[in-house]
């Protein structure tokens, strides 16, 4: 009887053993399934919340415009402008002083007006894959259809910070979406980076004509007012002295 005893307590602890150790595996794999569905929710939130409200730009006059470029390319005078959509500064150059560059100064044949891209905030060059970067991926295939002053005031108008998820994938696309463009061909360019090389070429430019911050501004090559961001008036002086008046 002392021998049946002992064996049904052998048993007993030895099924209760095996159901500590279930109940320790179950927990084991509930905790791994939670944490896999936590990092699935991570990984695919991003791509399918609801992209936030778009913008519409104000819209304006763009004369002759041909890429990243307005006005007469046989001007007297040339203003190269460098800039990253992640800066402050820029969009407010891009939104106040540019405009009246444009009715003054291209629209009258005086200046030929190229944009670059210098996307340097979320890393120097292009192919990074940041805000910046992918900003000026999406502005170049827009030139592509002949609206890239459409898109430019477009992304300037819904800046939301740096770095701040206002310039990812989506709403970049959603930007062309609300552009008008193409959206097949628009996004064939966008995910091949179609324009790494033209990016590269304007920040190596930008470098070469010794840009240290943006928006930076050349008359024919020479840097309009080095410590700060010019203004119209400054940007008109310029072009003046350019033109010998």
């Amino acid at each position: 009887m002392n021998t049946e005893k002992e064996m049904s307590k052998r048993q007993l602890r030895r099924a209760k053993m095996h159901q500590a150790q279930m109940r320790s595996r179950m927990l084991t794999i509930g905790l791994v399934v939670i944490g896999a569905l936590m990092v699935a929710f991570v990984l695919i939130y991003p791509n399918v919340k609801p992209v936030a409200e778009v913008v519409t730009a104000e819209p304006q006059s763009y004369p002759q415009a041909d890429k990243n470029s307005l006005g007469d390319p046989n001007a007297p005078v040339k203003i190269d402008v460098f800039a990253d959509f992640q800066c402050p500064a820029c969009r407010i150059f891009a939104q106040e002083t540019e405009a009246l560059v444009i009715e003054n100064l291209v629209a009258t044949g005086k200046v030929y007006y190229v944009f670059h891209n210098y996307p340097f905030i979320d890393g120097a060059g292009a192919g990074n894959g940041g805000e910046s970067d992918q900003a000026a991926n999406a502005v170049m295939c827009a030139s592509e259809q002949n609206k890239f002053w459409e898109m430019q005031g477009t992304i300037f108008a819904n800046w939301n910070g740096e770095n701040q998820g206002a310039y990812n994938d989506r709403r970049l696309t959603a930007f062309a979406e609300k552009t008008g463009l193409d959206m097949d061909a628009f996004n064939a360019c966008f995910k091949a980076n179609k324009y790494k090389a033209e990016i590269q070429a304007d920040f190596d430019f930008g470098n070469t004509l010794g840009v240290k911050g943006t928006p930076s501004i050349f008359v024919n090559k020479t840097l309009v007012t080095p410590t700060h961001v010019p203004s119209y008036d400054d940007i008109a002086a310029a072009v003046d002295a350019a033109l010998g008046k």
